[in-house]
């Protein structure tokens, strides 16, 4: 009672989150290149960071440079003394005024003597002691003459030095960024390349199976991958020890039990004979049926361990068409239901005639046995190498649909049946390469099951 109150208490449990694919490629490539392009993108800050830097030093030292040339043209204004003319201009001819250094001469007590052309009536700087100014357009320095008579003050427009500063930014980070696409193909190509192994060792992995149980080849593999090649072999050498034992089992035992079913059948069919019309004989007639069915079984069995076997197939061509018109008579005879065969002349596939005839017999006996007996089975062999089986039921739920090819499952009828026609004729379709599906109801109908077994084409 009280588990109960507490599982009343949790609520309802909480959904599965959905699995999430991913690549290992893809997440080594994209780790790789956040890791690069990060450590580049800190390199060009710093790049740009230091650049900025210097070129700021190297042009106030053009400015200090500037400062002290000036001093040759300050002797003549020495000379001659107080009646120099005050703000006289000097003009230069086509300089751009953006980008041509100014420069002002005045005297201590603030009085401008001369100025360039681009260079502002009044003072840079109110101050007059040694060193770099910044003010609104300009990068100031100011330095006094050797007489101490004058002040010199160059200035720089700002609009050139920040157009200097960011062109030599750009020089110094274009070429890290013109590098990412070459970066991210030489870490995306080194990445795949590393991992080519791997996508060697999966395609061999993955082309196992139940006809396929061959210990992986040597491959030029890692130490990384070397463990798991030899952890596969031993897997599939395991795998191939039971599957062995297994089919070795179902075939000695089906071999074992068929003459026993087979003399059970015949007594039991001799004594429904002698029994007559006495009492007895409907149990005598409920053991003949149990014979059968134990009969059918076995030589079920006994398929399954044929093609499990690895001797399903022994080679060259069989044409499909005269099997299907052999077995739909002999099955037409057998169950007293009408079977209709349609379309192509010929089908030729490469194959075993005794492995297709079991196929083909499993999906035929399958749909009698399933569709109803008023209604015959329609076979139609297509110019595109198909062949499709329908009869007429009850539409089949799609749950249960999905499931009906495994071993021993059968659908909701009480027809006999083993449940292994359609597991023994799946895994024969996968021996021909041929795709086999199974819909229902049949398409442009309400009830109905349609087989599709779909042949390659041939070269």
């Amino acid at each position: 009672m009280t588990a109960t109150r507490e599982q009343a208490s949790a609520g309802p449990p909480r959904p599965a989150r959905p699995h999430r694919h991913w690549s290992l490629a893809s997440r080594l490539v994209s780790g790789t290149l956040v890791a690069v392009l990060g450590a580049l993108v800190l390199l060009g800050v710093l790049v740009a960071g230091f650049t900025r830097f210097e070129v700021t030093e190297r042009l106030d030292n053009s400015l200090q440079e500037v400062a002290e040339r000036l001093e040759f043209m300050l002797s003549a204004l020495d000379r001659a003394g107080p009646a120099a003319p005050d703000g006289q201009v000097a003009r230069l001819p086509g300089t751009d005024d953006r980008r041509t250094l100014a420069y002002q001469i005045a005297t201590p007590d603030g009085r401008l003597e001369i100025r360039s052309q681009n260079a502002p009536q009044a003072l840079f700087v109110s101050d007059m002691k040694t060193g770099f100014y910044t003010v609104p357009s300009f990068r100031v320095y100011v330095t006094p003459s050797a007489s101490g008579r004058h002040v010199i003050l160059v200035g720089e427009p700002t609009f050139h030095r920040r157009e200097a500063v960011r062109h030599a930014m750009l020089i110094s980070v274009l070429p890290v960024v013109a590098f990412f696409p070459a970066i991210w193909f030489m870490v995306r190509w080194s990445v795949r390349r590393a991992l080519r192994p791997l996508t060697g060792l999966q395609n061999e992995i993955r082309s196992r199976g139940g006809a396929n149980l061959a210990p992986v080849p040597p491959l030029d593999l890692p130490d990384e991958l070397v463990t798991i090649h030899a952890a596969v072999n031993l897997l599939l050498e395991r795998l191939n020890l039971a599957l062995s034992t297994e089919r070795a089992f179902a075939a000695n035992a089906a071999h074992e039990l068929r003459n026993p079913a087979g003399a059970l059948l015949a007594q039991a069919q001799l004594l429904q004979r002698q029994l007559g019309e006495t009492p007895y004989a409907p149990r005598a007639g409920v053991i003949v049926a149990q014979a059968r069915r134990m009969g059918r079984t076995v030589e079920k069995l006994l398929q399954l361990s044929r093609i499990g076997s690895g001797m399903a197939l022994c080679g060259g061509t069989v044409d499909l068409v005269p099997v299907i018109g052999f077995l739909a008579h002999e099955l037409e005879r057998e169950k007293g239901q009408r079977m209709i065969v349609e379309g192509a002349d010929s089908l030729l596939v490469e194959g075993d005639m005794d492995t297709a005839g079991i196929m083909l017999r499993n999906l035929l006996e399958n749909a009698l046995v399933h569709g109803a007996v008023d209604q015959p089975v329609r076979v139609t062999v297509t110019p595109d190498r198909r062949v499709l089986i329908a009869n007429d039921c009850p539409a089949i739920d799609p749950a249960l649909l999905a499931t009906l090819e495994k071993p021993f499952v059968r659908g909701q009828t009480e027809a006999e049946g083993s449940g292994l026609g359609l597991a023994i004729a799946r895994q024969i379709s996968q021996l021909f390469h041929a795709e086999m599906s199974i819909c229902s109801p049949v398409p442009g109908q309400a009830r109905g099951v349609l087989v599709t077994l779909a042949f390659p084409p041939r070269d």
